[in-house]
């Protein structure tokens, strides 16, 4: 790794004092040309001299939005500086969605397996979604479960006899659309009157011991196809006009 400029963005004066000792300890070739604790004097220090690493915590003064800012602003005036977060916000995941967005090189979370030279290594050679074993966990952790919660639905749909007009029928009924609404969908070649009768075909569908669906109104067969994981209440979304 040839030798390169960095400049450490970090509020605590301690966890500052630690990641230098990382950097001059296990990653010489780190020289170490500015430290910052605020976003005015970041922008001061980017002013003096370029880097090419930021190595920036997103915890500054209290406020998680700065460093997301930090990254964005960065990213957009000098897009060749690789940007490393560092930080200890290790429960926030719409935190790390936001940095990644802005641009963001890796993240490396201040938890268990802490900063090393071959995550920086790693960043400097040019490549992209440098994470280390924390966070890595947690992604492998969510991408399982979506994994999972897809599979399941896609069951559901086969035994429950759920075709494509059934799935958005019931989806758009989830957000609140009347029959009338639904029949002007794109592609929805279906008058009021089918549509009732597909809700009666679904309540039956649904609820096979239910009495012939007595009693049972819209509303009840959208929180059944919850249930049954048919529909997924993570993504509900309304077809593209």
């Amino acid at each position: 790794m040839e030798t390169f400029k960095v400049i450490i963005v970090e509020d605590v004066p301690l966890e500052l004092k630690g990641t230098e000792g990382i950097l001059r300890n296990d990653i010489p070739e780190a020289e170490i040309i500015a430290t910052a604790d605020s976003e005015k004097a970041y922008w001061a220090a980017m002013k003096r001299q370029l880097p090419e690493l930021v190595l920036l915590d997103l915890g500054l003064g209290g406020s998680t939005t700065i460093g997301v800012e930090i990254c964005r602003q960065t990213k957009e005036l000098y897009p060749g500086i690789k940007i490393l977060i560092f930080t200890g916000e290790i429960l926030n995941e719409k935190l790390w969605v936001d940095v990644l967005d802005a641009g963001c090189d890796g993240i490396i979370l201040k938890s268990g397996e802490m900063l090393t030279r071959e995550d920086v290594a790693s960043v400097m050679s040019g490549k992209r979604m440098v994470f280390n074993q924390p966070i890595l966990e947690k992604i492998v952790q969510r991408f399982k479960k979506n994994i999972d919660s897809a599979l399941i639905r896609q069951e559901a749909l086969v035994d429950y006899e759920i075709d494509e007009y059934d799935e958005r029928f019931l989806r758009h009924m989830a957000l609140g659309y009347t029959k009338e609404q639904i029949t002007n969908l794109r592609g929805m070649p279906f008058g009021v009157k089918s549509l009732e009768k597909r809700q009666n075909e679904l309540i039956q569908k649904l609820f096979p011991h239910g009495k012939g669906g007595a009693g049972i109104n819209a509303t009840r067969l959208v929180v059944r196809a919850i249930e049954l994981h048919i529909l997924d209440i993570d993504n509900l979304h309304p077809d593209e006009d």
